[in-house]
This record gives structure tokens, C-alpha cells and sequence, in this order.
């Protein structure tokens, strides 16, 4: 059975954690790729999609993916270092000191 400590701080992970994905919804990165702009929300969500009027149509498939990819993975980067700061705070193994 867990002791009270152990449930005080798995509320007070929850609650920070809630906190955290609020934060990284208004938290936007973006990435490029040769007239490929994409924005997403460090929750990796898509904000928007530009497609320049310069790039040719057969290329806007593969450029549109790497320009995703790479988005995506900044918002990974963001969340991780966002969730290691609670973790931190907690004492969690694992998280970055």
C-alpha cells in the first residue's frame, strides 16, 4: 500500500503534468524545407502548413514530410526537457540534473 507521501506525490506529478501539456500547447516550433514551412505545437499538433508557390508539385509530398519530421522531433525535444524539469523537481530517477 502506498504510503501518503508516495500518493501526495503522485497527485502533485498529475497536477504538474497537466500543467505542463497546457503550456506546451501554447509552445509553437517550426521547421523548412525548401519553400515547406510547417508549425506544430510542442504537443505535436499541426498548427499550419505553408507551401511556397516556388516549390514543384511532385516535390511538395517528400519535402512536406522531412519538413514534418523534423518539426516533430523539436516538439519532442521541447516536451521531454519540460517533463525531466517536473521529474527533477520530484526527485524522479531519471531526470536531468
Amino acid at each position: 500500500m502506498p504510503s501518503f507521501a508516495q500518493l501526495r506525490n503522485m497527485y502533485r506529478f498529475q497536477r504538474d503534468a497537466k500543467r505542463v501539456r497546457k503550456e506546451l500547447k501554447q509552445i509553437h516550433v517550426e521547421a523548412e524545407a525548401q519553400g515547406i514551412r510547417v508549425v506544430v505545437t510542442a504537443e505535436q499538433e499541426i498548427v499550419s502548413i505553408t507551401i511556397g508557390p516556388e516549390v514543384p508539385r511532385e516535390s511538395i509530398p517528400e519535402l512536406l514530410k522531412d519538413a514534418l519530421n523534423r518539426a516533430l522531433k523539436k516538439a519532442q525535444l521541447v516536451s521531454a526537457e519540460k517533463m525531466q524539469a517536473i521529474m527533477g523537481d520530484m526527485g524522479m530517477p531519471g531526470a536531468a540534473e
